[in-house]
């Protein structure tokens, strides 16, 4: 069975996700640890726990969830999965997190092992995570979505109460409103949602409540 652990990383309050199942094998999602303390947090955390990391996935790349990519890559030598059409926003993070946020991003930051494709799969043990192409916030953004668990680990396209902001480069408001709708929204109203900031919520509540739907 699915396990997990929620790191709050970096001044922005980005959930990094680690997670594991009884065959102790594990991924992270959106590792935004850029301070060497909260990185310390997650490799002690692995260890403490006998856990093998697998795989580095991306909701997507916005600055703010890679800065512990280079971190991940020095560590255990694994490079990040994501969508292709994630490419140009990877490309350029190191310069909008320098213009944006005043943060360089240690550099190098790792080629990706692989492209996410939608409705793929991307499995570590017994666990199984099903791909949902989710567009709007970025061109790339996906979900990943657990069945057997019930959980989504939408990134920042749902939160609760709230929608990723789509006024950035390349961000399309009327592709997330769909991704939301015809992607999340269709999921079983039971499923927990984990997004890439703040609390958690579920995809009943978010369909009758969500003031931006």
């Amino acid at each position: 069975m699915m396990e997990f652990k929620r790191f709050v990383s970096n001044q922005i309050g980005e959930n990094c996700y680690l997670i594991w199942d009884e065959t102790k094998e594990a991924a992270i999602i959106d590792c935004g640890a850029i301070d060497p303390v909260k990185q310390q947090r997650i490799s002690q955390f692995v260890a403490d726990n006998g856990l093998t990391l697998k795989l580095v996935l991306q909701t997507h790349t916005h600055f703010d969830h890679i800065f512990g990519l280079p971190f991940l890559y020095r560590e255990y030598g694994l490079r990040p999965m994501f969508h292709i059409a994630e490419q140009p926003i990877y490309d350029a993070a190191p310069q909008m997190s320098s213009e944006w946020f005043g943060v360089d991003i240690p550099s190098p930051l790792p080629a990706p092992q692989a492209y996410l494709a939608d409705n793929s799969e991307v499995v570590f043990g017994n666990t199984t995570l099903k791909v949902l192409h989710t567009p709007g916030h970025t061109p790339g953004g996906v979900s990943f979505y657990e069945p057997n668990s019930g959980v989504v680990f939408t990134g920042d396209t749902l939160f609760a109460g709230g929608i990723g902001r789509t006024d950035l480069p390349l961000g399309n408001y009327a592709d997330e409103i769909n991704s939301i709708r015809q992607r999340l929204f269709t999921l079983p109203p039971s499923t927990v949602v984990y997004p890439g900031h703040g609390p958690s919520s579920t995809i009943g509540d978010e369909s009758v409540s969500n003031p931006y739907i």
